[in-house]
């Protein structure tokens, strides 16, 4: 898989369902942005016809993410 920031190379997907080739974001609950950011992602993968499933997963880990910001702060990236 191929991480945009290079300081995040070091994280692998051990079962291989990521091809070397793909291209991954990952957004951390830090990044003050990431709460829009995984919400926006629900709204636009319901859109394109993800399960409601999905979405409810992608909303729910939003919520945490807030939760873990009132708890440790976030920063901008």
């Amino acid at each position: 898989m191929i991480h945009a920031r290079e300081d995040y190379n070091r994280i692998q997907d051990p079962d291989g369902k990521i091809g070397e080739d793909e291209p991954v974001f990952l957004v951390r609950a830090q990044d003050s942005a990431s709460v829009d950011c995984v919400v926006a992602w629900a709204h636009a993968a319901e859109k394109h016809g993800a399960s409601p499933k999905i979405v409810e997963l992608a909303l729910k880990h939003a919520d945490r993410m807030m939760q873990w910001q009132a708890e440790h702060g976030s920063k901008s990236a």
